[in-house]
């Protein structure tokens, strides 16, 4: 999406919202990367092409790149793991549920205490009478601390008709389960039912089983009835897609990652218009072709990279060491060699004050020795004057995550989630994180003490 439309439905995508009748989502924008000391961790649960008896785990601290952990990290006693959604229990402990088997009426539990190794539970038989499907069940936990499960039924005797419902547990140890209630103004038809809730809105992206789009409907109520908003291709995902997931990012926007099973992919797409559009999907790094349904847990944990503020520092190429990110004549950013022998010029050029994000203050922001500031344009590195406005201010914020070499910063572009700090062919560009040690290496880059 070029800068100009994104520009654009940043302004009137609320009005026209409300104009289509679809309620504007509150407290998007309150999102924040954690302060210092504290770093998002994106825990992804899946099953994969190669075997649906096993779960993979892995995490990210971006919701971009994503490092195995373990895999295979859980093996039921007997069935299947398709579909494990998963989230942290007000006991401390990660729990999942998934789907046990292509026909039945049961849904599996296992619960872990580090996200790694699993300990299987119990199976869970739904209570109504003749179900010959009980796939994709999806924890939703509502802001009144309500543990509920979304889970697809059918009693047709093909794989069609699916009616998406909610079972409440009923006690804190997750043993017991209140009556399945059904989802009115969902289905039948459609699968995979996931939901967030928005201030007072609850959001549902579901498949429907006949056209095999992900679509979206709305209610003031978990169980509806829901009002389908948009249907067929409206976000531009694609047909024969399933099993959406969605996670809020650190600068408040949400994505959204979705298994194309028939080619064999696996997606994401980002939203900032209150889900009204969509950035052009992009293939998960490393994982596309391996993940199938996964679901990613968000939580901030202890760590993370951070940086002194309102002090000057150097930016060092990590595999490029005499090579340090300057400003040149053109205002455009690039890495030089850098010595002792340099002109104070050269040396002035690659010396930048750290200071708190513009965009976020748990963020970081650099401004050079004429008091520009380092930011993205069209996806190349500039330094210019703050103009004052929004865009501006996400353009010259970056997220410290950790880098390729030990003690060393990968720089996340703010309002580009999955884009970094990278050097090609020595100029600075923010570019779209890749599942290769080049890339890693490219955008890491050691803070050191300033050349002036």
């Amino acid at each position: 999406m070029n800068r100009t439309i994104r520009t654009l439905l940043a302004l009137l995508g609320p009005l026209l919202l409300v104009l289509l009748g679809v309620p504007a989502l509150q407290g998007t924008a309150s999102a924040a990367a954690p302060p210092a000391g504290q770093v998002m961790r994106f825990t992804m649960t899946a099953f994969t092409n190669s075997s649906e008896s096993n779960m993979y785990v892995y995490d990210s601290p971006d919701a971009t790149g994503f490092s195995l952990r373990k895999g295979p990290a859980y093996t039921p006693p007997s069935g299947l793991i398709r579909d494990p959604s998963i989230f942290k229990h007000t006991d401390g402990y990660y729990y999942i549920t998934y789907t046990t088997n292509w026909t039945g009426n049961t849904i599996g539990f296992a619960r872990s205490t580090d996200r790694v190794n699993w300990t299987f539970l119990y199976n869970y038989t739904i209570p109504i009478s003749g179900l010959t499907r009980t796939w994709a069940p999806e924890w939703f936990i509502d802001t009144d601390g309500s543990v509920n499960i979304i889970v697809s039924l059918t009693a047709a005797s093909t794989a069609t008709h699916f009616t998406a419902y909610k079972i409440t547990a009923t006690n804190s140890a997750l043993t017991t389960w209140s009556a399945p209630t059904q989802l009115s103004g969902i289905g039948p038809n459609y699968i995979d039912t996931f939901v967030v809730k928005v201030g007072s809105t609850y959001h549902a992206f579901t498949k429907n089983e006949t056209t095999k789009y992900i679509e979206y409907a709305t209610a003031s109520s978990l169980t509806g009835p829901y009002t389908m908003r948009k249907t067929g291709d409206w976000a531009g995902f694609g047909s024969w897609v399933e099993g959406p997931a969605l996670v809020q990012l650190d600068n408040g926007g949400w994505r959204i990652y979705y298994d194309g099973y028939r080619v064999g992919k696996y997606w994401y797409s980002d939203s900032y218009d209150n889900f009204a559009t969509w950035s052009t999907p992009t293939e998960v790094p490393g994982l596309t072709g391996f993940i199938r349904h996964a679901t990613v847990l968000k939580e901030t944990v202890p760590g993370g990279v951070t940086l002194p503020t309102n002090t000057t520092r150097s930016l060092q190429s990590v595999n490029f060491p005499g090579r340090y990110a300057v400003v040149r004549s053109d205002n455009l950013g690039y890495i030089d060699p850098v010595s002792a022998s340099s002109s104070t010029t050269a040396k002035q050029s690659a010396t930048f004050t750290v200071v708190p994000g513009l965009a976020d203050a748990n963020c970081y922001s650099f401004r050079d020795f004429a008091g520009r500031y380092l930011r993205h344009w069209d996806l190349r590195v500039r330094f210019d004057s703050s103009n004052g406005t929004d865009t501006f201010d996400k353009d010259a914020t970056y997220c410290a995550r950790p880098g390729a070499a030990s003690g060393s910063v990968r720089l996340e572009s703010y309002d580009y989630p999955g884009r970094y700090l990278r050097h090609y062919n020595y100029a600075l560009r923010v570019d779209l994180y890749q599942d290769t040690d080049t890339f890693r290496a490219d955008s890491s880059f050691t803070v050191v003490s300033p050349w002036a």
